[in-house]
């Protein structure tokens, strides 16, 4: 069974947008991971450094899903779409 290529471009497209649905979870990552860091700091205001250093650590590692989503629907839409 062969499909048109209206079809293959319809669902790359469909998927394109179903990798963005990444940048949600990654997002929320963020929100949480910098609300308990201020949580932290006011908690402990003299491991202020250390624990800024440790929550931005842990923002770059989840920015990277919405980095690699943002990839993976560039070329969805730019490759098959």
């Amino acid at each position: 069974m062969e499909f048109n290529e209206f079809f293959v471009q319809g669902m790359a497209l469909l998927g394109a947008g179903i990798a963005m649905v990444a940048g949600l979870g990654q997002g929320i990552g963020q929100g949480f991971a910098a609300g308990k860091g201020a949580e932290s700091v006011a908690r402990n205001p003299e491991a202020a450094s250390k624990i800024q250093s440790i929550m931005v650590l842990g923002i770059a590692l989840a920015e990277t899903t919405g980095i690699y989503s943002l990839v993976i629907a560039i070329l969805l839409i730019f490759i098959k779409g």
